[in-house]
């Protein structure tokens, strides 16, 4: 017979038994990324990997490949002609004329490569470097572009290459994060969901480094007192635990404790990391980061050689703002646009390679250039048809990007497309084989770095994906 007084109270209530189930399975997955105490505890890669870093220098806007690093003779000759191949539809209604490059092209390097006045500079590295002229991409519009370069999807909410790659390889740094993203006054289209962790656990995001003389206000303690502050961070720890040990694992509330901690550990490092004073002024001058025109890009590509060397997993740059100018999207005044984006990027990014080198870091770190997507051989021309300020619209369809260190088989130019530049012909890279090949220079296999989510088994190059393994060293 049943006997009240001698029933013990069940140990969970079925509320908490209900939430321990469903936030609990979900946590299993994460354990072994979450346990260490640390989220910069190194993970096994899947085979040995070429590279240990990846610095991604994002041109956002979208460079164009006939003015850069994919000449095109063709469009000198037919200039101001009717293009005489079938064109897909473009974002805006641009013209059916042959738009020539209004820049010259030389021969650089032992390999022979030919590279755009633009960059003078990065053409002394192209022994370095594997030019990609064959890239192909899903989107004709900058925000879907974005999310498509940086997470695989031109949809809102994936988790970016860098939260992927973090999650796979986890970070060599203690005090940093894993994923860093430099800023240096412009967000792409998109926002900061390029750099999202999206179904990943919050811990993967970028961490925003902003332009200017403080980067990480947010970093800033409101405390005078150190013993303070470590007192509302002992307390803040002991509530999240508390609700941890009540109702289980919740992914959310571990990417909190973890990033508290990350902050407070970071309010030491990246005063370090930014002091400038170390550098000589021979390496100062080799970035031009006390020049008007490369002082803030080459200031980024100092902090990412840095980064770098503190074991930071993932470090992306973005295109510095100039005033009145629209990164590298010129649908008008391409040649004047083009070159002041490319005098304000070239010698920085130049010396961040030369730099890498000297220090014996470039064969451990890959370094990737390029933008969301090219341009057209067609000429975008403003209302009053003023020939002296033409520009290019987008295009997906064939544009150049290229890949240095890491791995990666230098002085070479892979892939083409057609005589104006069109369209990639001969060995295409979609970005998917992009993501895959960087992947596996990091040691990862693309279609096993995988995340449980929605029912399936997500992963960063969607169902697609193949390695360019004629890249790689």
């Amino acid at each position: 017979m049943f006997n009240r007084a001698n029933h013990r109270k069940p140990v969970l209530t079925r509320r908490d038994m209900l939430c321990r189930c469903a936030n609990g399975f979900g946590g299993l997955a994460l354990l072994h990324q979450l346990a260490s105490g640390a989220r910069g505890a190194t993970l096994r890669p899947h085979f040995a990997p070429k590279a240990r870093s990846v610095i991604f220098l994002f041109m956002d806007g979208g460079p164009s490949q006939m003015d850069s690093f994919d000449p095109k003779p063709r469009l000198t000759r037919e200039n101001g002609r009717k293009i005489p191949i079938k064109t897909p539809a473009t974002v805006f209604n641009i013209s059916d004329k042959v738009f020539g490059s209004p820049y010259t092209f030389r021969k650089h390097g032992q390999c022979g490569a030919d590279v755009s006045e633009l960059f003078p500079h990065v053409a002394a590295c192209v022994d370095d470097m594997a030019i990609i002229r064959s890239m192909v991409a899903d989107h004709s519009e900058h925000t879907a572009a974005n999310y498509f370069m940086h997470s695989g999807s031109g949809f809102q909410g994936r988790p970016a290459m860098g939260a992927w790659i973090t999650y796979g390889l986890g970070t060599e740094s203690e005090n940093l994060p894993g994923f860093v993203v430099l800023e240096s006054g412009l967000i792409p289209p998109g926002g900061l969901d390029c750099f999202g962790s999206g179904f990943l656990p919050a811990s993967y995001q970028g961490t925003l480094f902003h332009h200017g003389e403080h980067p990480m206000d947010s970093l800033r303690p409101l405390d005078d007192d150190p013993g303070l502050q470590q007192d509302k961070l002992a307390l803040l720890g002991k509530l999240n635990h508390g609700v941890l040990e009540r109702f289980g694992r919740i992914s959310e509330i571990e990417a909190t404790i973890s990033n508290y901690e990350m902050a407070f550990r970071m309010q030491t490092a990246v005063p370090e990391l930014l002091d400038f004073s170390t550098e000589t002024a021979a390496t100062k001058r080799l970035y031009g980061i006390d020049e008007e025109l490369t002082g803030e890009f080459g200031r980024e590509c100092l902090i990412a050689r840095r980064l770098v060397e503190r074991g930071v997993r993932f470090i992306e740059l973005l295109t510095p703002a100039r005033k009145g100018l629209d990164r590298w999207d010129q649908h008008l005044g391409l040649e004047n646009g083009h070159r002041i984006n490319a005098v304000s990027t070239d010698k920085p990014i130049a010396a961040l390679l030369k730099d890498l080198k000297a220090r014996g870091l470039l064969e451990q770190t890959l370094v990737v250039w390029g933008g969301e997507f090219g341009r057209t051989p067609c000429a975008q021309f403003p209302d009053n048809g003023a020939a002296s300020n033409i520009g290019r619209d987008h295009n997906p369809f064939g544009f150049t990007m290229w890949m240095a260190g890491g791995g990666v088989k230098g002085g070479q130019v892979y892939g083409a497309t057609d005589e104006y530049g069109y369209f990639a012909i001969e060995n295409k890279v979609h970005v998917h084989d992009l993501h895959a090949t960087i992947l596996h220079l990091l040691g990862l296999d693309h279609t096993k770095l995988t995340f449980r989510y929605s029912g399936r088994d997500m992963r960063l190059t969607d169902v697609a994906g193949n390695v360019v393994r004629d890249l790689l060293a």
